[in-house]
């Protein structure tokens, strides 16, 4: 019988996470492993915070140890670029005109930052954070431990960097167009705590303001001009205004895609055989009965290993509930579930002390909960969530 090849084209945490499951389950065949980077793969969770403040060494963000693939038999490609995928002949075209066939693929090409277009955008001295080369470049300037860093974009990266370069002493100013941090993800209510903890920890925080252009001289940023007419003078900035999926090699070879790559609750494509993990994979989730693309470690951590399974026959339906955590200054927290379209906001603790849970409400029925300095509830939370409880024990209904 023929050996089986099953290529993987992505070497972040899904696409190795996956490798590393089929091995694990018995796989016995080829596995490739195709990644962009000069990395072996690793976790980005901490270039926006340990690893970006210095407290944590290149060594702690692997996947894997040093050796881990070579001992699993595992094909890793490092700096190298798949050209297409070829569905009809199942083979991956790579950049340098090898042709690789495969019994099975996977999709695990995560997502690209999205680039500001605004006048002065190509100044040097402004940076955006997706790899470890990013983040070593950021570190560099937190390291020297003066300068005022300015953050356009208070989502989770935006957020995490202002806070890492608080933390090391820098002057922060955090710009935002909404009016809070993460009013997209967590409403209004939630972002206005988020604010208060970056205000209180000495950031300028600039929220219901857009970005007008960029300014400098010699070919590097100096100032900020936001929309309202204000400047902020900035010897470099940070830019978190989003990402977009990698879909370019899905797209050209005719897999369906619509926010990502659409794939069914087996994290499978239009195109039988070929999978899709992580931030590009727009799912089909059997709980929310909805498509749900969550650009999130845990995401990536556990559809890996899920798109291997039934890559090898298991026919096992994703189901995990949407999990993500965030550690800022002494605040961390963690969120569980899927709330875009909620009645209210419903609190459980001490909000004023930043010890609580809040819990996201549709027609009484709870759709997320996060934590806030609170641990070890995560299970109880997602349980609150699958079981359709109306109103969680004890919860009141204060506003902060």
């Amino acid at each position: 019988m023929k050996q089986q090849t099953f290529v993987i084209v992505g070497a972040g945490l899904a696409g190795a996470k996956a490798a590393e499951t089929l091995r694990s389950e018995g796989f016995d065949g080829r596995v490739v492993l195709i990644g962009a980077e000069q990395e072996r793969p690793y976790e980005r969770p901490p270039l926006s915070k340990e690893y970006l403040r210095g407290e944590a060494g290149r060594e702690k963000v692997y996947v894997h140890a040093d050796g881990f693939y070579e001992e699993n038999e595992i094909d890793l490609r490092l700096r190298t670029s798949v050209a297409a995928i070829d569905a009809a002949a199942r083979e991956a075209v790579l950049e340098s005109g090898e042709r690789l066939a495969f019994d099975r693929l996977l999709l695990a090409t995560g997502a690209s930052p999205r680039k500001l277009t605004v006048p002065g955008h190509d100044l040097e001295g402004i940076h955006y954070l997706r790899d470890v080369e990013d983040s070593d470049v950021l570190r560099a300037r937190l390291d020297a431990g003066s300068g005022h860093l300015v953050v356009i974009g208070a989502g989770w990266i935006g957020a995490e960097v202002a806070a890492s370069a608080r933390t090391k002493g820098l002057d922060v100013t955090l710009v935002e167009m909404t009016e809070v941090p993460l009013e997209r993800v967590l409403g209004r209510q939630l972002g206005e705590i988020y604010r208060d903890i970056h205000v209180d920890h000495g950031v300028d925080f600039r929220g219901g303001v857009a970005l007008e252009r960029f300014e400098g001289a010699d070919g590097r940023v100096q100032r900020v001009v936001l929309a309202d007419g204000s400047t902020i003078d900035s010897e470099f900035v940070a830019v978190g205004v989003g990402v977009l999926p990698r879909v370019q090699l899905a797209e050209a070879c005719g897999i369906a895609v619509d926010n990502g790559v659409l794939v069914n609750e087996k994290l499978e494509t239009s195109v039988p055989g070929v999978y899709a993990a992580g931030d590009i994979a727009n799912a089909w989730h059997p709980f929310f009965e909805q498509r749900i693309r969550v650009e999130h470690w845990a995401n990536a951590l556990n559809q890996g290993p899920a798109a291997a399974r039934n890559m090898l026959g298991a026919d096992e339906p994703y189901e995990r509930l949407p999990y993500f955590f965030s550690d800022q200054y002494d605040v961390g927290m963690e969120y569980s579930g899927y709330a875009t379209d909620f009645d209210e906001v419903v609190f459980d603790g001490d909000v004023a002390g930043r010890e609580f849970i809040a819990y996201w409400l549709r027609r009484g029925r709870v759709l997320a909960g996060m934590n806030v300095n609170v641990w070890d509830v995560t299970e109880q939370i997602q349980e609150q969530i699958r079981s359709g409880v109306r109103t969680p024990a004890g919860a009141s209904q204060e506003t902060p």
